[in-house]
């Protein structure tokens, strides 16, 4: 089965109004080398945790992992070689904005061990790049696209849509224009509101208005059009690829499988003697570089996950993919057999043998009909 190892970098040069990940300003700059040092110190003691295991994908996600000099992500990468049986076609991505010093350091990515970057453009429009709070400009996003192309052996071109005041026909040009440069993955995620960021307080204040639910599930349908045109599935809800292209990072998590978790708010889901376990590590930057260091670890969370909700977790994630999930005893237990027969019959869910999924229009709804297929 496959092994993930998640390497989280907290720092930004700015945080994004739209932003809820774990992510944290430094002006006085960040001590690189005591985080890297820190990350490894962790590292090892999730090896602790998993046991011997053969490593199928590195995945450094933030905040802004290309921040990180090359050689701390070369000190991490060769940690993860030291620890673990490392695959030979192990997938190594790193999360990237497309700031032209930035992707200076793709290179240095690169002879490090990174073969995949998710280049973060988030739009092609100038203002609405302002209005996100995105240091770059579309020119300067695509260029750093091209160079990222023609470095590493996989990339992913990711963008945001239904926007403020986005309308269908600027995000048809929009994504055919990005269409045009993706290199085989593009992850398209609709902006959401989420609870805590300044674009929910400008929300609340009515100074910020997204798409209502019709354009919103317009936009969504025009990404669906558009992707499947190129020849790009839509594996995931958000997530487009052609064959061979898809994050097989991601997929370990969709799919349920294990991965451990380094990093300031990094999580993790390991198989242990004991059961499945979920781990969660302190969230404040230096707090948790400090306890790494002394501990050897910064969890505070660590629970033994009862069937029942491990059941869910698998259910929750496994209706993102089109591949759907397929549904063993303890599954069907956690699912209402009549709520499903209805999904089933509205043409919400699709079944095939022992395995259902969610359908395109499923999908739109994804929240509604996971509400009512869990007992």
């Amino acid at each position: 089965m496959s092994f993930g190892v998640y390497v989280h970098w907290p720092f930004c040069k700015a945080k994004c109004p739209y932003c809820d990940f774990n992510s944290h300003v430094r002006h006085g700059g960040v001590d690189a080398v005591s985080f890297a040092d820190a990350l490894v110190r962790e590292l090892s003691f999730m090896r602790g945790l998993s046991g011997p295991r053969d490593v199928t994908s590195v995945f450094f996600g933030g905040g802004t992992p290309s921040l990180m000099p090359p050689s701390a992500v070369g000190q991490v990468l060769d940690a993860v070689a030291a620890l673990w049986t490392v695959a030979p076609d192990a997938e190594v991505t790193l999360e990237a904005n497309p700031t032209s010093v930035e992707a200076a350091n793709f290179r240095g990515y690169r002879a490090a061990g990174v073969n995949r970057v998710s280049v973060g453009v988030q739009a092609l429009d100038d203002a609405d790049l302002a209005a996100l709070g995105r240091r770059h400009t579309a020119q300067e996003a695509l260029a750093a696209f091209r160079l990222a192309a023609s470095v590493f052996p996989r990339t992913s071109f990711d963008l945001i849509y239904a926007r403020p005041d986005q309308t269908c026909a600027a995000w048809r040009a929009e994504l055919s224009r990005a269409l045009h440069e993706q290199q085989g993955h593009m992850s398209l995620y609709q902006l959401t509101i989420e609870e805590g960021t300044v674009f929910a307080d400008r929300h609340a204040k009515g100074t910020l208005s997204v798409p209502g639910e019709e354009t919103a599930a317009d936009l969504y349908d025009l990404t669906q059009e558009l992707t499947e045109a190129a020849g790009l599935h839509a594996y995931e809800v958000s997530n487009h690829a052609r064959p061979g292209h898809e994050c097989r990072h991601n997929l370990v998590y969709w799919r349920g499988g294990d991965y451990a978790g380094a990093g300031p708010g990094a999580h993790a889901r390991l198989s242990t003697a004991d059961g499945r376990r979920a781990f969660v590590t302190e969230k404040h930057p230096e707090t948790w570089r400090d306890r790494a260091m002394r501990d050897g670890h910064a969890l505070v969370e660590d629970t033994l996950l009862d069937p029942g909700a491990s059941a869910v977790e698998r259910l929750l994630m496994g209706l993102r993919l089109d591949e759907g999930v397929t549904l063993d005893e303890t599954l069907r237990v956690r699912i209402d057999a009549a709520a499903l027969d209805s999904l089933a019959d509205g043409g919400l869910i699709a079944r095939d043998g022992g395995t259902i999924r969610a359908t395109r229009d499923g999908r739109r709804v994804l929240d509604a009909v996971l509400r009512a297929l869990i007992r």
